[in-house]
C-alpha cells in the first residue's frame, strides 16, 4: 500500500534557524530517507523550493490564472514529500514519526488513491 508523507513546515520560522541547525535537520531527514530506501519502503522523495519560487494556478470563473508566490495567507506550507510503500496505515504513521526531527515538525500521512487490485475500481477501501 502506498502512502504520501507530506512534510509541512513554517518556512519563515525555519529560515530564522542558524545554518548549523538547518544542516542538522536536513542530515537527519536524509538519513531517515536513506534507511527507508535501503528497506525497500521509499519510492520517491524530494524537498521543495520555498514558496517564493512557487506559482499557484487557480480558476476564477471561466479563466485560469497563474499567481506568483510567496503566498502571504499561508503560514504552513508543503516543504517536501516522500512516497512510501508499507503494509498498513499504522506502519506509515510509525515511519512518518521518524521524520519529526525538530520541535514543531509536522508530517501528514495520506494513503494514495490507487485502482483496487481486487475490484479494479477506485472506490474500494478494503485495503485501508
Amino acid at each position: 500500500m502506498k502512502f504520501m508523507l507530506l512534510h509541512v513546515c513554517d518556512e519563515v520560522a525555519l529560515a530564522r534557524l542558524p545554518g548549523a541547525e538547518i544542516d542538522r535537520i536536513v542530515a537527519e531527514k536524509t538519513k531517515v530517507g536513506q534507511e527507508l530506501w535501503a528497506q525497500g519502503k521509499m519510492i520517491l522523495g524530494h524537498r521543495l523550493w520555498p514558496t517564493a519560487a512557487a506559482i499557484r494556478v487557480v480558476r476564477q470563473g471561466e479563466r485560469q490564472v497563474a499567481v506568483d508566490g510567496p503566498f502571504a495567507e499561508t503560514k504552513e506550507v508543503l516543504g517536501g514529500f516522500d512516497l512510501i510503500e508499507c503494509s498498513s496505515k499504522e506502519e506509515a504513521v510509525e515511519l512518518a514519526k521518524r521524520y519529526l526531527v525538530y520541535e514543531g515538525a509536522v508530517c501528514e500521512v495520506r494513503p494514495v488513491w490507487e485502482r483496487c487490485l481486487c475490484h479494479g475500481s477506485f472506490s474500494c477501501s478494503s485495503r485501508l
